[in-house]
């Protein structure tokens, strides 16, 4: 469980340290909400969800937003 809880931490702390914030910051309020709550849970179904985009289409701003998919 330990090490589980390390993985996620790790890959909270990559998504971050890569993301373009000034990029997601210039977004309007419910895609900059999706894409932060993406860095910190690494959930694109849901992140997709919040930003009302299809997966595709919220994984397509992910990359723009330089955020890294790390599993």
């Amino acid at each position: 469980m330990k090490q589980l809880i390390q993985r996620e931490r790790e890959a909270r702390e990559i998504r971050a340290r890569e993301a373009d914030w000034e990029f997601i910051k210039s977004q309007p309020p419910r895609l900059r909400i999706a894409l932060e709550f993406y860095v910190e849970t690494g959930d694109l179904y849901v992140a997709a969800k919040i930003a009302g985009l299809t997966v595709e289409e919220f994984n397509e701003l992910r990359i723009r937003a330089k955020i890294p998919h790390v599993s």
